[in-house]
């Protein structure tokens, strides 16, 4: 998720985690109490669908490699942000990366529960622009497949879930302040859907990026507060129990008149019944 961190231009979220993990960390990242931008801790077993992307050799093992987030929508399919597997984000091209997994089932990165799955086969789309960051989108294929019920449906085109001033949740282990203090355990805040004006008049071109509504969601609280923030790139943004959105970026985190922006699901949605 592009955001500035200490300077003006917004870069991708997962790129500021690699930033500040690589080379490898020798300790932790400091932990915080809350989480993503004002949250508060859930469980995975509450919420099945969000996984974590992992890399451990270019990640570290404490919090088990986990460098963005993702959502399950089909049994073996994991959708995430496009920008997640650049080579600015993993810090080497994406095929030199041997050990790329989705953790399912994992609430707390430091332990071993749940399952790791390495993907079969990856997608991305080949429309993804990482000027602006429309199409932020990209596809996992699972090599071995979760249970039906872990499954999020995707909000098409003209659900209400998409509704300005519909209530959401936003899900991820990311930073929880905007100064790099990463927590163990998932979190989750709850945002609200935002007219398409509000970010049209936040990001209307210029150095912090654009909005462009047909392929972004805007989402957040007006007085800021409650945000996505670094690391959480991918993750899923819930509203009405469908997922209309993957958190991709933004000018900081939980800043006033400055909401997240998510890649829209519903355009998500016609993106994958195009290229089959």
């Amino acid at each position: 998720m592009r955001r500035p961190f200490a300077r003006a231009l917004t870069v991708p979220l997962a790129v500021l985690v690699a930033a500040a993990v690589l080379p490898l960390a020798s300790s932790a990242p400091a932990v915080a109490d809350e989480g993503v931008i004002g949250g508060s801790a859930v469980k995975t077993s509450d919420h099945p669908w969000v996984v974590a992307l992992s890399s451990r050799d270019r990640f570290g093992g404490m919090r088990s490699g986990q460098f963005c987030g993702g959502v399950l929508v089909a049994r073996s399919t994991v959708i995430t942000a496009a920008h997640c597997m650049s080579e600015e984000v993993l810090g080497v091209p994406r095929n030199r990366v041997s050990d790329l997994k989705v953790i399912a089932g994992r609430t707390d990165l430091r332990t071993t529960e749940g399952v790791e799955i390495p993907p079969s086969s990856e997608w991305i789309n080949p429309d993804y622009d990482s000027r602006t960051n429309s199409g932020d989108v990209a596809v996992l294929t699972l090599s071995k497949p979760l249970p039906a019920g872990d499954v999020l449906p995707m909000a098409e085109e003209g659900d209400p879930a998409y509704k300005a001033g519909t209530k959401a949740s936003v899900y991820g282990w990311g930073d929880t302040t905007g100064t790099g203090k990463y927590p163990n355990t998932l979190r989750a805040a709850q945002v609200q859907v935002l007219a398409d004006a509000v970010c049209e008049q936040a990001y209307p071109g210029n150095a912090d990026g654009t909005y462009m509504a047909k392929t972004m969601l805007c989402a957040g609280e007006l007085g800021g507060g409650k945000d996505a923030c670094q690391g959480d790139s991918g993750g899923p943004l819930v509203a009405q129990g469908k997922l209309v959105g993957l958190v991709s970026w933004g000018s900081g985190c939980g800043r006033p008149k400055s909401p997240g922006v998510y890649t829209r699901v519903s355009d998500v949605v016609k993106v994958l019944q195009q290229h089959g």
